[in-house]
């Protein structure tokens, strides 16, 4: 199974499609990445030989913030909005959406399982 930037990537899938299988490597990415190796995208992961395999690695490793080091990136950068105190890291530290969604009608997988509220008892008149 060939691997790249440190994982395994499906074999049996296109080079383009398989490289979007590490964490932080979309299209675009991929994209370049191939062309910069000179390797044609639409050939089987388990085709490319090792040497490019070994090219592709080293452009990842030189240009890329991929896997452990981009979600640690990113939870850093949620930890200082937190530690600043700023909207966005109350929002964060609640667990409600943080880009400006509508709340009272949706959001429901950032909130989670809806938590129902007994509904106030109306005092009969006698």
């Amino acid at each position: 199974m060939p691997r790249v930037a440190g994982i395994d990537i499906p074999e049996k899938k296109k080079i383009y499609y398989a490289l979007q299988y590490v964490h932080g490597i979309g299209a675009k990415f991929a994209k370049d990445i191939l062309a910069e190796a000179g390797v044609d995208g639409d050939q089987r992961a388990n085709e490319v030989e090792e040497s490019k395999l070994a090219v592709i690695n080293s452009i990842i490793d030189s240009g890329y913030l991929v896997e452990g080091a981009l979600r640690r990136q990113v939870q850093q950068n949620i930890q200082r909005l937190k530690d600043i105190r700023s909207y966005r890291g109350d929002r964060h530290r609640k667990g409600l959406p943080v880009r400006g969604q509508r709340t009272q009608s949706n959001a429901r997988t950032r909130k989670g399982k809806k938590k129902t509220v007994a509904g106030k008892k109306s005092v009969k008149a006698k």
